[in-house]
């Protein structure tokens, strides 16, 4: 039995098989894989079963009532949450096996570095995107978020280092797909709970933001990469708005 505490890899999947083998490879470590899938048909199930994953069956409850769910699924109270589209660095692994042997808190947070259009972005809001991921679920759990999700802890937390590895879609058509989808939940979430916006937060949000992620944070370092992907945040803000706007509008009439 290895001295260090046990350790549970948790995540969610649907039809993510692409980018999921990286993702299982990196999880090798750690002393079981749980999985939750949303009723995958594109082999993501048959890619975790190779690796000796546990796999249970759930609707789609939303990211962070998901997220979870998965965890209350876990053998071990230590738990280690990634995405199907995330690797775990060797530098972070080995500092997670570290943080392990005495952990003297019940969280620790860890750069993501987000890889996008072929790189590995390191300024702006691509780098260094702290994510608390590794945690005693008897100290925290996941926000009832249906997306942009968090952890909430009431235990101390501390930094390992190593990256959390995100690629995020390459393809442009895809990556704008998905954020459209975000933007709606997230403008759903703000309708009910009864979020105004008006037309100056309309402009303002946007324009702040590209100055907070392309000039303060140095997104201008990471070159046209860099640019593109801190537009695309800057029109998720302006669309998670305007359809804020929109949604309010049919709800009144």
């Amino acid at each position: 039995m290895p001295a260090r505490l046990p350790l549970s890899a948790v995540l969610i999947t649907f039809n993510c098989v692409a980018p999921l083998r990286a993702t299982l490879e990196s999880l090798r470590f750690c002393d079981e894989i749980v999985a939750v899938d949303s009723g995958s048909t594109d082999g993501t199930v048959a890619l975790l079963a190779e690796f000796g994953a546990r796999v249970i069956q759930e609707a789609w409850r939303g990211f962070g009532p998901q997220k979870q769910f998965a965890v209350d699924q876990a053998t071990h109270d230590w738990v280690l949450c990634v995405d199907s589209d995330e690797i775990v660095s060797p530098e972070l692994q080995q500092s997670i096996l570290a943080a392990l042997d005495k952990p003297a808190d019940q969280a620790f947070e860890f750069p993501r570095r987000n890889r996008f259009l072929g790189r590995y972005l390191r300024h702006g809001e691509g780098y260094p995107d702290y994510s608390l991921r590794l945690y005693d679920r008897r100290h925290a759990r996941w926000s009832d978020d249906v997306v942009h999700e968090k952890v909430f802890t009431l235990g101390t937390v501390s930094r390992l280092r190593g990256d959390l590895l995100h690629h995020s879609e390459d393809n442009i058509e895809s990556y704008l797909a998905k954020q459209n989808r975000y933007t709606t939940l997230a403008a759903q979430a703000l309708v009910e709970e009864g979020a105004q916006i008006s037309a100056a937060k309309l402009v303002i949000s946007p324009l702040f933001r590209f100055i907070k992620f392309y000039f303060l944070r140095g997104g201008c370092l990471d070159g046209v990469a860099g640019l593109i992907h801190i537009l695309i945040g800057c029109f998720n803000s302006f669309s998670k708005y305007a359809k804020v706007i929109e949604l309010g509008r049919k709800e009144d009439h």
